[in-house]
């Protein structure tokens, strides 16, 4: 049984009408950067639940989560209508593979990520740790509209951090924006942009591919790596080429 803790809300910043993060005091257990708990409220008599991924590296103890409200959804809007000193609940120990440690060692390293999922990214370089085994790093948020770029100043300061070891890529699929690329990302892997905007290559030979978001993307691109690039699923069994995430 998962046991859950009180959390203290801290701050609520709002980047769109549905975007938001959230900053959240609460005494979990240690965690990985990339892991994920869940956040839950008690509504009409039960305790609504949904699993997020830390945004915050483990050591900080603001622990953040990267949110998109679902005006249909039971728990989002309540948790957008959060003001700080409110408590939320949260599972004391986190969950999830989509870690390093899971990820064999290669030359370039692609985090590719939608709308929200770039969190466990965020969590992964901002703690810093077991990255010298890459030699590049590439970072991909891809969504819909410039504005929901809400991390990109934060990106953007990891990127100086990494002194050209980290490279950003910002991918906006609805509208045309001046330094990203516009579509989807499979289409853009599949035509080479994705490749020549970054100056490095998706191959078997130097890359693995993490790949977290909407299903249809991680599907999409997975398949089509498997057939353009013979690139194959990571298994502890079975050493291979990417590691997926699904966000719903």
């Amino acid at each position: 049984m998962a046991e859950w803790v009180t959390g203290k809300v801290t701050k609520v910043e709002y980047w769109t009408d549905a975007l938001f993060s959230l900053t959240v005091h609460a005494p979990v257990q240690p965690f990985t950067a990339g892991q994920f708990t869940k956040l839950g409220m008690e509504i009409d008599g039960e305790r609504v639940q949904r699993a997020y991924s830390y945004v915050n590296a483990p050591h900080s103890p603001d622990l953040e989560f990267y949110l998109v409200t679902v005006p249909e959804g039971k728990l989002s809007p309540r948790l957008a209508a959060l003001k700080p000193g409110d408590e939320v609940q949260v599972v004391s120990e986190a969950a999830g593979f989509f870690v390093l440690e899971e990820v064999p060692d290669c030359k370039t390293l692609w985090m590719l990520a939608t709308g929200t999922a770039l969190g466990p990214y965020l969590s992964i370089l901002q703690e810093g740790k077991d990255l010298e085994r890459f030699e590049d790093l590439v970072l991909v948020h891809a969504v819909r509209y410039a504005a929901d770029l809400s991390y990109l100043p934060l990106m953007l300061e990891l990127q100086r951090r990494y002194e050209g070891k980290l490279r950003i890529q910002t991918v906006v699929s609805r509208e045309t924006v001046a330094g990203s690329l516009t579509g989807r990302v499979p289409a853009l892997i599949e035509s080479g942009a994705l490749e020549e905007a970054t100056g490095l290559a998706m191959n078997t030979e130097t890359s693995h591919v993490m790949l977290c978001g909407n299903p249809q993307m991680v599907r999409d691109t997975q398949q089509l790596l498997k057939d353009t690039r013979q690139m194959t699923k990571h298994l502890r069994r079975r050493p291979g080429h990417m590691t997926a995430e699904h966000y719903w």
